[in-house]
């Protein structure tokens, strides 16, 4: 679930750097498939660990950790790499957990084991994950997980068929989230209203642009010295030195660019999507996650494309308006995304993933 922002739309910085490096067949591009390397027919923990970390999450922070013990692998949060800002109440790292848990159990089953996720909210919070022996089912979602990839640019605007919806439906079927999904454009224009608040209202906020951009990677060698954030690459954006891309960040990055940038992105969009957990807690916030990730898994086994758009349950403000105007008043959004189908010239760089070594812990 990178959360979004190609706060990179510096073009007008590549007239100061002169030139934009190309990504193809770069030692970052290599790495990237390295990271989505085909599962083994029986993988171990670690390499079930590796799919489980391919998951969405917020500013690709990348806030989890993997305790491995026999039969049982625990998820827990990092609360070292939570984003206090833009997610005060760890409600998108939650939701990321259960990104990561999804991948896990369709690795899992998809290569021989059976996998059962249990939340334990004590301390922390954290998913036991029981692993067993079963026969090998690799569903398409499994098949998709090193496909999956958030798009944050401009589509065709094709209409999506109403089975493609269907089966999207169908894929993110999880107790305890309902799912409401919009594709006339009445209905996407008053969304697009609601993103281009939340965005206007967070992007008076200092201390959330702060927060952004020390999650930015300008280029592709600060992204392949931490393996996480926001690549601007992957956002069709220009790499550019850092102490450029620095100092570019405050003059591009402003509430009139990035809101014509959600205007243009939502007009070329097909649908866009909203969860919403039956509770407000973080048992329903991972599965809220869940949910997410079998629906992104989705898009991807259509070919088609997606970007998270959060702006409207980001800020209470906006999010409560949003909520009565989807006729839920009583309760909490919890993720919103929009989709379509890329334009043929579109072929961006996926994100990196930290080495497995650093996420897991052995018992």
């Amino acid at each position: 679930m990178s959360t979004r922002r190609e706060v990179m739309a510096l073009g007008a910085a590549s007239a100061v750097t002169g030139c934009v490096p190309s990504l193809a067949k770069s030692t970052y591009t290599s790495l990237a498939e390295t990271i989505r390397s085909p599962l083994a027919a029986h993988p171990d923990s670690v390499e079930l660990i590796r799919f489980a970390a391919l998951a969405g999450n917020g500013h690709n922070t990348q806030a989890w950790r993997f305790v491995v013990a026999p039969s049982r692998i625990a998820v827990l949060p990092d609360l070292s790499r939570r984003t206090p800002v833009v997610d005060p109440d760890d409600h998108h790292l939650f939701v990321s957990l259960g990104c990561a848990v999804e991948n896990l159990a369709l690795a899992a089953e998809g290569t021989g084991r059976s996998a059962k996720a249990v939340f334990n909210a004590a301390g922390e919070g954290r998913l036991d994950v029981e692993l067993g022996q079963s026969r090998s089912s690799p569903s398409n979602l499994f098949q998709a997980i090193p496909r999956r990839q958030c798009t944050r640019s401009e589509y065709s605007g094709a209409a999506v068929p109403l089975a493609d919806i269907k089966q999207l439906e169908t894929a993110c079927a999880v107790d305890g989230v309902s799912i409401v999904i919009e594709t006339a454009p009445p209905k996407l224009n008053a969304i697009r209203d609601f993103v281009v608040q939340g965005n206007s209202r967070q992007m008076e906020a200092p201390a959330f642009c702060e927060e952004l951009k020390r999650w930015i990677r300008f280029n592709e060698k600060d992204a392949m010295a931490s393996r996480d954030g926001l690549f601007s690459a992957a956002s069709g954006s220009p790499q550019l030195p850092t102490w450029v891309g620095n100092a570019m960040f405050p003059l591009v990055f402003t509430e009139k660019s990035e809101n014509d940038k959600y205007a243009r992105q939502m007009a070329s969009s097909s649908g866009v999507a909203v969860f919403i957990g039956d509770k407000a807690d973080r048992d329903h916030w991972i599965k809220v996650g869940r949910s997410v990730q079998r629906f992104t898994l989705q898009i991807a086994v259509l070919g088609m494309k997606y970007a998270v758009i959060n702006q409207p349950i980001e800020v209470a403000s906006v999010r409560s308006g949003f909520a009565k105007w989807l006729g839920a008043p009583n309760a909490r959004p919890d993720f919103v995304l929009r989709f379509g189908y890329a334009k043929l010239d579109q072929n961006l760089p996926k994100s990196l993933r930290r080495p497995v070594s650093d996420i897991v812990v052995r018992t």
